[in-house]
């Protein structure tokens, strides 16, 4: 019977797999859409429509964007939407100073100095919360984190499998969970503002809204992985032999007297900087502040300099660190370090170009708009209760993310419906945001098409050769269950309790 339920499971991850194998790079997915969304601005152009837009208390109406005069706008514009387009800047200065801190090698020696630190008994939970640290710089986890877990686990005589699957389910499962705020963050609320814009020009939406769900539900993540790691994984594979080539196998290089110095006092160089703001927007009168003395309204400055803030407290370690470790020699090392890692997000910056342009239309034509009033009224016939529509949300993102990996680009698309639609039913932006992060971190784990999932195999196959695809998927699919089953609730009682979400957000809309 578990033969054939494995055969089953396995044979609908492969269709899923060859179905999104044959959809097309993200970038020309925006491409594609663009283009239907001109087509469609002419097409219902020509209609009427009874829904009533809420911006202007009239009638909406379809603005035709093949016109003459519409193209010519676009291409008299086409430059300026894409310097425009928030999300860029958002994760290219943030990567400037991760990046320092990436590859000066401060970022890894101090994993290493977690996990290196850490009783036998606490490392599971020890090296999930590291994992889900690690999505502060982007993608150390996936290169860094996953891979080390599997020699300490080895190293301490356990399977270094159960250590991989420990790390991925908190890497790339747990994606949205983390009490350390990240460029994810305000990456994602640019997006979703501007898809709440759409229905409320005048909405702002706080870089950090999810922040407080996403730190309390780092708690549940370590608790599920920890878990399921320990009580499931591990005792499935004690009979599972480590037959890799003990030349292949990763070992465990412990920090030089020499990096650990530098590690303590870069660390105490971020610790300085942390602190320096405390100090900084402590006064009544901190420049930081609104001109009522808030420090949290949309306004102040603080809120509107958490991207800066993010590439400083990097920066500045990362630097201090290259320097004492060896690692930089001269200040051209540190712009080579900024230079990395803006190589690694050229292919954002071309996915960037297609979706702003996407994004842009989708507004202009007012299509945007019509689906969400049409589709909220939809639901609002229905009489599902909010909860039920949030779950509906949930589910709906963890199947698309089967097929569209990228979390950006995912709820570049989905954003521009889902946020609307509800906003209609009064459910607020920040909500909708919270429900497509949980789900769409939930599914990560099981989809080949993760672009990372291949890398994790390859690790695997280092300590059991035969270790392949459905080994992983096999090895995740406890974890990629439980976790959304277990996260969609938590986010139920969450809400049903009122804590807030995060910093200014609000579960309804408008807020109260």
């Amino acid at each position: 019977m578990q033969q054939a339920s494995a055969t089953w499971v396995t044979r609908a991850l492969d269709k899923v797999e060859r179905v999104g194998n044959k959809l097309p790079d993200p970038a020309i997915i925006f491409f594609i859409c663009l283009v239907i969304i001109w087509v469609c601005s002419a097409i219902f152009s020509q209609m009427t429509f009874d829904a009533v837009d809420p911006r202007t208390g009239s009638a909406i109406e379809v603005k035709n964007l093949l016109t003459g005069a519409a193209m010519a706008d676009f291409l008299s514009r086409m430059v300026g939407i894409f310097t425009g387009f928030a999300p860029l800047g958002v994760v290219l200065v943030a990567m400037l100073g991760v990046g320092v801190a990436e590859h000066s090698g401060f970022i890894s020696a101090g994993l290493k100095r977690m996990l290196d630190s850490t009783p036998k008994t606490l490392l599971t939970p020890m090296v999930v919360l590291v994992a889900i640290v690690s999505h502060t710089a982007t993608d150390a986890g996936y290169v860094l984190v996953i891979p080390l877990a599997g020699v300490i686990f080895y190293a301490m005589g356990r399977h270094p499998l159960a250590g991989i699957a420990a790390a991925f389910a908190g890497v790339s499962g747990g994606f949205c969970a983390n009490f350390i705020p990240s460029a994810i963050d305000p990456l994602l609320q640019s997006f979703t503002q501007a898809a709440a814009q759409i229905i409320d020009p005048d909405i702002q939406v706080n870089p950090l809204n999810n922040w407080f769900f996403n730190s309390a539900s780092t708690l549940l993540i370590v608790g599920i992985a920890w878990y399921i790691t320990d009580k499931i994984i591990e005792p499935r594979l004690k009979d599972v032999e480590v037959d890799g080539d003990p030349n292949e196998i990763p070992r465990f290089d412990e920090l030089s007297a020499k990096q650990t110095r530098a590690l303590r006092v870069s660390g105490l160089v971020m610790l300085f900087g942390i602190g320096a703001l405390i100090a900084i927007l402590i006064p009544e009168t901190s420049p930081m502040r609104d001109a009522s003395g808030e420090l949290t309204s949309f306004s102040a400055p603080i809120m509107q300099s958490i991207v800066p803030l993010i590439f400083l407290l990097f920066l500045l370690p990362g630097v201090v660190y290259g320097f004492m470790s060896g690692t930089y020699s001269t200040t051209k090392d540190m712009i080579d370090s900024m230079t990395k890692a803006m190589q690694g997000m050229s292919y954002y910056i071309v996915m960037a170009f297609f979706c702003a342009l996407f994004i842009d239309a989708f507004g202009k034509s007012n299509l945007g708009a019509l689906m969400a009033i049409n589709g909220a009224e939809f639901l609002k016939g229905m009489a599902l209760p909010p909860m039920i529509t949030i779950v509906g949300i949930i589910m709906l993102t963890a199947f698309v993310n089967l097929f569209v990996g990228s979390s950006s680009a995912k709820w570049a698309l989905l954003g521009p419906i889902f946020v609307p639609m509800l906003m209609q039913l009064g459910i607020s932006p920040d909500l909708t945001q919270a429900a497509y992060r949980l789900g769409d971190s939930s599914s990560n784990i099981i989809t080949p098409l993760m672009p990372y999932f291949p890398l994790v195999v390859v690790y695997c196959q280092r300590y059991v050769k035969s270790t392949g695809i459905g080994t992983l998927l096999s090895l995740m699919l406890p974890f990629s269950i439980t976790i959304l089953i277990a996260w969609t609730i938590f986010l139920l009682i969450y809400w049903a309790i009122g804590i807030p979400l995060g910093i200014q957000a609000s579960y309804v809309y408008p807020a109260v």
